[in-house]
């Protein structure tokens, strides 16, 4: 055989009664919740920043840096409203590399998914404790969702996850906003069936169960830049992609049509450094139209507490990334403030 089965892992309401949440959390993330869904519905015209390092490798880390976003949350909190990312899986193109803590709880040692299953659960309690943030995450596998989803605020579906009916008809069930990214090819039909898909209702198999969702109307675009057939890079954060997907939204006639706009990926082909310029082009554009204002709701922004990048195994810099390059803390800060000053 093919498969050689390790462990059967528990439930995600074995691990959930295990390390469960506080009266206090459940309160906190409903009011959370309500703040972000009318930003997303319009009600509110405060703007979301979806940001924090690339991959939540280290819970200490990710703690520190969290907290630092709430200094700043105090002095923009009438203009912006902060999603911190606390990306515990991350998506490989090879399937070679860190997969994020969930797989590894230390990236240093071999891969141990029970202690990662507990450990990303563990850290996001802690990080709402010690911060007051309720987070943003990535799906990468569907049917691991609901080990966080009473925790979440935000979660993100990747551009090679999109295309996925699982992963659509997933979103369908979740009450909290869903960004659906384009594809690496960059095709906005793709992203937007995935959204017309995940506000639908839809009955499906969900970990061995028959299940009914109502819809989310939540679900949202998110532009992360394309790949062309070369492998180079084409961004889509600019005034015409921008109004292009305002047009193509109004064809579709979608719940709160609302866009984030990624700044780093390919938009940046992966210049961390060039998302400073990429957000301040992203607000230009808001302010010469009330649709693309509008329309665009947010950045997302990969930042951490020391800039760039590092390898695994290499002399270890406390706070720097080890998947894709980030801002660091001095940048970072100071174009939250930016941002608040431009909205």
């Amino acid at each position: 055989m093919g498969f050689e089965f390790l462990k059967k892992l528990p439930t995600p309401e074995e691990i959930r009664s295990q390390y469960p949440v506080s009266a206090k959390i459940k309160a906190l993330k409903a009011k959370r919740d309500e703040e972000i869904r009318k930003i997303f519905t319009g009600e509110s015209d405060k703007f979301v920043a979806i940001i924090g390092p690339c991959s939540a490798d280290n819970e200490d880390a990710v703690c520190d840096y969290v907290c630092r976003l709430v200094r700043v949350q105090e002095k923009i909190a009438d203009k912006v409203l902060i999603i911190p990312r606390v990306y515990t899986n991350k998506p490989r193109t090879t399937g070679e590399g860190y997969k994020g803590m969930m797989h590894q709880p230390d990236p240093e040692k071999q891969p141990d998914l029970l202690a990662g299953l507990v450990a990303i659960r563990k850290m996001h309690i802690r990080v709402i404790e010690e911060s007051g943030f309720t987070c943003a995450d990535e799906m990468l596998y569907p049917e691991n969702y609901r080990y966080l989803s009473d925790l979440l605020s935000y979660v993100a579906v990747g551009a090679r996850s999109v295309e996925d009916q699982q992963h659509r008809l997933t979103v369908s069930g979740m009450d909290v906003p869903a960004g659906m990214k384009n594809p690496t090819s960059g095709d906005f039909s793709v992203m937007l069936n995935s959204i017309v898909a995940a506000q639908g209702a839809h009955r499906f198999i969900y970990r061995s169960w028959e299940v009914e969702t109502s819809g989310n109307p939540l679900a949202h675009s998110v532009l992360r830049g394309a790949v062309n057939k070369h492998g180079e890079a084409i961004p889509n954060y600019h005034y015409e992609d921008l109004r292009l997907l305002y047009e193509k939204y109004q064809e579709k006639h979608l719940l709160n049509p609302a866009a984030i706009v990624d700044t780093n990926h390919s938009n940046s082909n992966k210049k961390y450094e060039q998302q400073i310029r990429i957000a301040r082009e992203v607000l230009h554009s808001r302010a010469l139209s009330p649709e693309l204002k509008g329309l665009v709701k947010g950045l997302m922004i990969e930042s951490y507490i020391e800039s760039g990048s590092q390898k695994i195994g290499a002399e270890h810099v406390y706070g720097k990334s080890i998947t894709d390059p980030c801002l660091g803390w001095a940048e970072s800060e100071k174009l939250l403030y930016t941002i608040a000053e431009m909205c």
